[in-house]
């Protein structure tokens, strides 16, 4: 998909004063020129605000508003940063058990001449295509096609790209009869047992089960205003305080930002995103996610099987660790 023009991207409510400010540079600038006036100064010292407001609204941004930063309709998905950085993208379609889940895209494609298997929630970009993708949540059925996939790269020796960017596993009846948890925790079982080099990025939402369905990997890479949780903050605060409209409260509870998320060493690197967030800029995040999946897999792809497997167990045995 192209991306989207800075005048469609509707600003969230802490972005509006940014909005405002642009919009009087924007008219001023116009006015100058109809009317040849010399406005310079005036124009500069709206520039200098504008910056200032950005960085200070930028720069101290709290959970919930990255929250909603990766919300945005208009971040990109895992197709658009495969356009950008992939090449012969070969789809692979069904689970050979029940049906093709579109919430869970699988392929084979090349990286600058890196052959690698692609597993990823995929979510819509309108109404029309939320309903095909269901929202980016998988059924029981896009596990087992990411299993699949996954099994092929381990069988022909490709490294596997994990791309999260889901609210959960959905969650209904249909899922549930055909047996979700099962198939989430098979994936967690089997995805230990690969052989090749397993690299997790967190594209947007890191939800729950949905997320560890892929996400067993020898490293987890996040984008900055990514987030990956046990729980959405929605539902923590439903739980927690019995009202949903403290789900900023739960976003700083939860401890679910990339920064603390590194600092808990629950993932590997914070990969830095264009001020305001990816969906300003999805050449500007798509090259440093390249950049990111390139420099880690050359270093995994050193590693001898055995180290490789032995790394990746001792990584998540050391998770829960607390002091008193």
């Amino acid at each position: 998909m192209k991306q989207p023009d800075r005048k469609e991207i509707a600003p969230l409510e802490f972005e509006k004063p940014i909005m405002e400010l642009e919009r009087k540079i924007h008219e001023m600038e116009a006015h100058s020129n109809e009317h040849d006036m010399a406005i310079g100064k005036e124009i500069d010292s709206l520039r200098k605000k504008y910056e200032s407001v950005r960085h200070e609204i930028y720069d101290h941004l709290t959970p919930w508003q990255r929250v909603q930063i990766v919300r945005h309709p208009k971040r990109p998905f895992l197709m658009d940063y495969l356009d950008r950085i992939a090449s012969d993208f070969v789809e692979i379609a069904g689970d050979r058990l029940f049906s093709n889940d579109k919430a869970m895209v699988t392929g084979f494609a090349t990286i600058d001449g890196e052959r690698v298997v692609i597993v990823g929630h995929q979510k819509g970009r309108d109404t029309k295509e939320n309903i095909r993708r269901n929202f980016g949540m998988a059924h029981a059925e896009g596990y087992r096609k990411a299993l699949r996939a996954m099994k092929l790269a381990d069988k022909f020796g490709l490294p596997v790209l994990t791309f999260i960017d889901t609210p959960g596993a959905y969650p209904g009846v249909g899922a549930e009869e055909r047996h979700i948890g099962e198939a989430i925790a098979v994936n967690i079982r089997e995805m230990f047992q690969l052989k090749v080099p397993v690299l997790g990025l967190v594209i947007g939402e890191g939800g729950s089960g949905g997320a560890l369905g892929i996400g067993i990997a020898d490293r987890i890479l996040i984008l900055e205003n990514a987030y990956y949780s046990v729980i959405s903050p929605e539902g923590c605060a439903a739980i927690l305080w019995k009202d949903r409209a403290h789900a900023p409260k739960a976003a700083v509870a939860l401890k679910m930002t990339s920064g603390d998320l590194k600092q808990l060493e629950l993932v590997d690197e914070v990969i830095p995103e264009p001020m305001g967030g990816a969906q300003y800029d999805w050449g500007q995040a798509s090259l440093a996610v390249k950049s990111s999946i390139l420099k880690n897999l050359a270093e995994l792809k050193k590693l001898s099987t055995e180290k490789l497997l032995n790394q990746r167990y001792a990584r998540y045995r050391k998770f829960g660790e607390f002091t008193e």
